[in-house]
């Protein structure tokens, strides 16, 4: 029912029509890619964390970065521990393999940034809520989609 959910969410902004759906998997970056026709850098991960005071933090980034452990504990004072894929689909609403800053229940204490790791890029690709989809956004619009806090720097 994710997809869905991010569907209404891009409805009212005039952008349901543009997320993309796959006739394969795009839960992983390389299946994103691969799925899309593009490099996997472009593909914008969403990385999921738990933060010191049990709410999440969600990250996008691009693709082909890691989190770097000083510049997570430096940004929010707390080490890096993703959350479990029963904590992920908790917290979003979606499921390991289609999580995303779209569409998330408005109930639970989720804060959102974008990596700088993304700027480099025209376009990027996010997932909307399932294993098998993505939309094409600028950084600036997914970082206004996504109501992002800020632009951080917490990537190798």
């Amino acid at each position: 029912m994710s997809i869905q959910a991010v569907r209404a969410y891009f409805s009212p902004l005039g952008r349901a029509e543009d997320i993309l759906e796959f006739p394969v998997s795009s839960a992983t970056v390389e299946l994103a890619a691969q799925a899309v026709g593009v490099e996997p850098a472009r593909i914008a991960k969403t990385l999921s964390f738990k933060d010191k005071d049990g709410s999440a933090i969600l990250i996008c980034c691009a693709g082909d970065c890691k989190v770097d452990n000083r510049k997570y504990k430096d940004q929010f004072g707390t080490k890096a521990k993703m959350l479990t894929p029963d904590e992920a689909l908790a917290f979003t609403g979606h499921a390991v393999g289609g999580v995303c800053p779209f569409g998330l229940p408005q109930d639970q204490p989720v804060r959102v940034y974008c990596d700088k790791s993304l700027q480099r890029f025209s376009t990027v690709f996010p997932a909307c809520g399932s294993a098998n989809s993505a939309i094409e956004l600028t950084c600036q619009e997914l970082a206004d989609y996504a109501h992002s806090l800020e632009w951080i720097d917490v990537c190798k």
